[in-house]
């Protein structure tokens, strides 16, 4: 019990540590979390926008070949019109002039019309989000619509990457095809990527401008070597020895320093 009473004792307090307190200089760079991209935005669903071609005051699809729709009364077109008919009927005949562009029968069912349907459909639940932000069930149908899309865009470019293409640009779509590595975005790493590109950048200017300081001596450089290429050259045939600097070699070095 004497030992290790006498063991404790020996301990130094922890006020008696000295700490050493290290100046920090203060780090320069500021990193801010990056913001989600909204279902609506260009990043995120990839549509650059379609004209639809579509007048409010033309009749609905269903009465469009309708003869006697001609010579019928401005109050009678108004009411078989797009304007005063419910949203579905607008958002089906975008649904249908989307697939015309891309359909190659009428009974076609490809990929190719499965990607122009949904990309109708987002941009009518866009055009909601818009008016009513906050309406969360039109925003998770959104985000399954832009999943699905991307799903078949995915399938479509393994399997034919020429009419992936022929897709995008009768569409006006654009494909981000997604990354190899996710990588959760983090305040430590980010700002250790940061660090390491900001130490990059340096050691690169320094580099540059040891390069540049090397090519300002090479004039002086090639003018030396010109004159002890010369003076070798005398001192070994006036010594009787075979001379191992030609006299191209000083030639070349005049040239060097001329053109320098």
């Amino acid at each position: 019990m004497n030992a290790f009473t006498s063991l404790i004792r020996r301990v130094p307090k922890i006020s008696n540590i000295i700490v050493r307190n290290y100046a920090r200089e203060p780090f320069s760079m500021k990193w801010t979390r990056p913001e989600v991209p909204s279902c609506i935005s260009t990043e995120k669903s990839g549509d650059l926008g379609l004209d639809y071609k579509i007048n409010p005051k033309e009749p609905c699809q269903f009465y469009q070949n309708v003869p006697e729709m001609e010579n019928c009364d401005e109050n009678i077109k108004k009411i078989f019109s797009l304007e005063f008919n419910y949203a579905k009927k607008t958002a089906k005949l975008k649904s249908n002039r989307a697939i015309s562009l891309v359909e190659s029968h009428d009974e076609d069912k490809s990929f190719e019309v499965r990607i122009a349907r949904l990309t109708s459909e987002i941009h009518n639940l866009q055009e909601i989000m818009k008016n009513n932000p906050s309406n969360k069930q039109c925003k998770v149908a959104l985000k399954n619509k832009i999943e699905k899309r991307q799903k078949y865009l995915r399938v479509l470019r393994t399997v034919d990457y020429k009419r992936f293409e022929w897709v995008l640009e009768q569409l006006n779509l654009i494909y981000k095809p997604l990354p190899e590595f996710h990588m959760v975005v983090t305040r430590k790493g980010s700002l250790r990527a940061l660090a390491k590109m900001h130490c990059d950048k340096i050691v690169g200017e320094k580099l540059e401008a040891y390069k540049n300081e090397l090519k300002s001596q090479q004039k002086s450089f090639y003018e030396k070597k010109a004159k002890h290429l010369a003076f070798i050259r005398e001192e070994e045939i006036f010594c009787g020895v075979e001379p191992t600097v030609t006299e191209e070699d000083i030639e070349i070095a005049k040239q060097m320093a001329a053109e320098l």
